[in-house]
């Protein structure tokens, strides 16, 4: 991890149950940052697993600023949206050939309309309304079952409804920030200093510009559907906020919007939409943001064969949705089964009185590429 010098250890508090699938290098991650300088509390969820600097679905508070814990894609997160579209007039096979548009992304023209007037517009249009790659993806989803019938009803949704659900980030963006300053985020960065304001300045751009993508992925998708979208909650889960008198480090943690935040299954499972409380202080304002990891992408390759009848069947879910995926690595590395039990992870959150379901959403359609050429 290019961990600096061990000191004082800080507080962790697992929010996750014995029936929780925590790989043991997450929990020695977990307890190496607990000793990095500066780092006061950490908080970590049941979609936790390893990372390259440090565990994601954790939460980290120090006084110092830690750009490692944020990674390269800064911003990224999910946003919910329900469509105005019947279920009964969703032709999946129809509805999956007009979403090939969104491997184009926006042009150049319609970045620059969207990025206008935001924090995000410095970074530039390159790249705007792409996914990018990863556990990257545009979902259709249906819901499926609601837990919370009041407040599903308070935000327009019942059972067959359709929504949306994006994630994505600031794409090569917060990558080239999180480059620019390796070198020098060894014992993380004090606020005060110019490197750490050169940071905060970039990290604002990158998450406004990724909001900004996620809009318009969004939006594209809607208009290939031939329908309307409404924002049902946009929560970031890799980013830095102020906390109190430190700085909060959310690395696979989701920040709640408007009380609420999505919790991503996989193609082959359910995801949900979750109510989100105050709840306890060591939760530092957080909560999972999917099913995390159970397999890392290399040991996927080792348990799905590589053959052509394996790869088209992966194409057909469960549900008898679809998967768009023409990168055969990706197809295999993002199966459902390298990731947890998303049922579980809901399980456990309410437990600890973190989040509830309100509802469970089906996948019907989950775009990740296709062969079209890009414009950006």
């Amino acid at each position: 991890m290019g961990n600096p010098p061990i000191g004082a250890r800080a507080e962790v508090c697992p929010f996750y149950s014995d029936a929780a699938w925590i790989e043991g290098r997450a929990v020695d991650q977990l307890n190496e940052v607990a000793a990095w300088p500066g780092m006061t509390a950490i908080a970590a969820f049941p979609d936790l697993h390893p990372g390259r600097h440090g565990p994601v679905g954790a939460a980290f508070l120090a006084d110092r600023i830690y750009p490692q814990l944020i990674g390269p894609d800064i911003g990224c997160g999910m946003a919910l949206f329900r469509l105005d579209l019947p279920r009964r007039r969703l032709k999946l096979d129809k509805a999956v050939r007009r979403l090939e548009v969104l491997q184009d992304g926006a042009t150049p023209d319609e970045a620059a309309m969207a990025l206008a007037g935001t924090p995000g517009a410095p970074l530039g249009p390159h790249g705007l309304g792409t996914l990018g790659g990863g556990n990257h993806f545009c979902e259709v989803q249906a819901v499926a079952g609601i837990s919370d019938p009041a407040r599903a009803a308070a935000l327009g949704l019942a059972r067959g409804d359709l929504c949306l659900l994006v994630h994505s980030g600031s794409r090569g963006h917060g990558a080239g920030i999180f480059t620019g300053i390796e070198a020098r985020w060894s014992v993380g960065l004090t606020p005060d200093s110019d490197a750490a304001q050169d940071y905060l300045a970039l990290h604002a751009a990158a998450q406004a510009w990724a909001r900004v993508n996620r809009r318009v992925l969004a939006d594209r998708a809607a208009e290939a559907l031939r329908c309307d979208l409404r924002l049902l909650c946009d929560a970031p889960h890799n980013h830095l906020a102020r906390h109190g008198a430190g700085w909060l480090h959310r690395k696979g943690a989701a920040a709640p919007d408007r009380g609420l935040a999505p919790l991503a299954g996989s193609r082959e499972s359910l995801s949900y939409l979750l109510t989100v409380p105050k709840g306890p202080a060591q939760a530092l304002g957080s909560v999972s943001h999917g099913a995390g990891r159970r397999f890392d992408r290399a040991a996927m390759h080792g348990r799905i064969p590589r053959v052509k009848s394996t790869q088209e069947a992966m194409r057909q879910t469960a549900f008898g949705g679809r998967v768009v995926c023409t990168d055969r690595d990706l197809l295999i590395e993002e199966a459902g089964s390298a990731y947890k039990d998303p049922a579980q992870v809901v399980a456990d959150l309410a437990s600890f009185g973190l989040a509830a379901p309100i509802l469970a959403l089906e996948p019907l359609i989950t775009f990740k590429t296709c062969a079209r050429e890009g414009r950006t």
